[in-house]
């Protein structure tokens, strides 16, 4: 079923304007009487056509449900900046495996080192593709790709997590010995193609973030979160 996100609480009817109006009209050629799915906030609307125009399309709401497809734990993903094509992989396969946040991080081991308001610029892109991995993968919310954010600020971030975690390269806990709830928030940390400067990697314990060693192999930065987020999801059986 076709999947809208929704920036406001549909009550009896709702009404689609713009670029999903014409896409619904147009690309996906629906009529009067078929059914799709308006999301917001985590909540599902079950909907049918009443009238439908490439300029607007009004919608009788049948029903609504906390969405299926979102997990119990709040994950969010620190991620080291790697370049431009690999982050915008990274966004979308976080999004589909369930992480509600993207942060950006700059690492002194970053290759590319774009300013914060160079940044700016790329993160709308990211923002569209974690849209479009929400609709595919159907998510109850759009996850937020969070502003470019120095190395220090994204540890302060992490200790306000119930459980934050660094992928470390060098060594560190197994996935078997931390103990996740089934529900609450996790921070996860990636590093950029280099891995983390020794110097970061002890700030980052020193301040209580546990590494977490994902075996003798060692991974792509682009494989690294897609295989932690995977192993999170399936612990807190959300997977």
């Amino acid at each position: 079923m076709p999947r809208f996100f929704i920036d406001y609480i549909p009550q009896q009817t709702a009404e689609i304007t713009g670029g999903d109006a014409r896409h619904i009209a147009l690309s996906l050629r629906m009529k009067i009487g078929e059914e799709l799915t308006l999301t917001h906030g985590g909540t599902d609307y079950f909907c049918n056509i009443e009238s439908i125009n490439p300029e607007s399309v009004v919608l009788a709401v049948k029903s609504s449900a906390p969405c299926a497809a979102e997990p119990s734990v709040e994950l969010t993903l620190f991620q080291a900046v790697p370049k431009l094509d690999k982050l915008e992989t990274i966004v979308q396969k976080a999004v589909e495996l369930g992480a509600c946040r993207i942060v950006p991080v700059l690492t002194r081991r970053c290759i590319s080192r774009p300013k914060e308001h160079e940044f700016e610029k790329k993160r709308a892109r990211l923002s569209k593709i974690a849209l479009e991995a929400a609709k595919q993968s159907g998510r109850g919310i759009v996850p937020e790709i969070a502003p470019l954010t120095s190395f220090k600020k994204a540890v302060a971030e992490m200790k306000k997590s119930d459980v934050a975690l660094m992928c470390y390269e060098n060594g560190g806990k197994h996935f078997s010995e931390i103990e996740l709830c089934k529900s609450g928030s996790v921070s996860l940390l990636i590093g950029s193609e280099g891995g983390f400067d020794f110097e970061e990697a002890d700030f980052a314990v020193e301040s209580g973030v546990v590494p977490i060693w994902l075996g003798s192999r060692i991974l792509r930065c682009e494989t690294a979160p897609i295989a932690a987020i995977s192993v999170i999801m399936h612990m807190t059986g959300n997977f």
